[in-house]
């Protein structure tokens, strides 16, 4: 007898998720580096202009850290980081599913090739492949870089207090603020640096405003 209720309520829970899953979302879109699987989101890092003007980056006030989905040798020079979309990218190419250094997969109300899609899904959520690129710069080096209205890979790698850091654990979770009613993003990373040492890196953003950040060196 115990061990039939313990199948019904274990039946049952399954049952209510797919009923939430299905009435939550109706289009589960996976991105990988999986040339089976699509080439994720056109863009590169983390950081962007937000349509008020401010540049949204994750910091401290002392440390921005910078998070690169992609493999930055893969941003072309010409390419404003701050614009953050990049159109011209072909996500589908095998180049730009291979620049990949997370995976996971984005929940569409309705899939963003059919009329009447929103113009980003309403969660996304990234893992880690094991090596993800974080960059760590002081936010006084960066704001003076970026104060142009513009910010290259090669300003970037020239920023005195440049230091690279690979996440190997890495997790993302996503709201949009173009679709999601509870805009979010939190990240938990932690990994090495280039320089010697490794850092923790954890951040808690809602409606585009920093409510919790934590970068620490080690």
């Amino acid at each position: 007898m115990k061990h039939r209720i313990q199948v019904g309520v274990l039946v049952s829970l399954i049952l209510f998720g797919l009923a939430a899953v299905a009435l939550y979302a109706n289009v589960l879109l996976r991105f990988s580096p999986d040339p089976e699987i699509g080439g994720g989101p056109p863009f590169y890092a983390r950081i962007e202009r937000l349509e008020n003007g401010v540049v949204l980056v994750h910091n401290d006030g002392e440390w921005a850290a910078i998070t690169f989905y992609r493999d930055p040798a893969i941003v072309p020079a010409d390419f404003n980081l701050l614009d953050f979309f990049d159109p011209g990218l072909d996500i589908m190419s095998d180049a730009a599913r291979e620049s990949l250094t997370v995976e996971g997969f984005e929940i569409w109300r309705i899939a963003p090739w059919e009329p009447g899609a929103d113009s980003a899904p309403i969660q996304e959520h990234s893992f880690g492949l094991g090596a993800v690129p974080i960059w760590f710069v002081k936010m006084g080096e960066l704001e003076d870089a970026y104060s142009d209205g513009a910010l290259y890979m090669t300003e970037m790698e020239s920023l005195p207090s440049l230091n690279k850091g690979s996440a190997v654990y890495f997790k993302e979770t996503l709201h949009p603020s173009q679709a999601a009613q509870q805009t979010k993003t939190q990240v938990v990373a932690k990994g090495t640096l280039d320089q010697g040492g490794s850092f923790l890196f954890q951040v808690e953003e809602t409606h585009d405003e920093l409510k919790h950040v934590v970068i620490q060196f080690k």
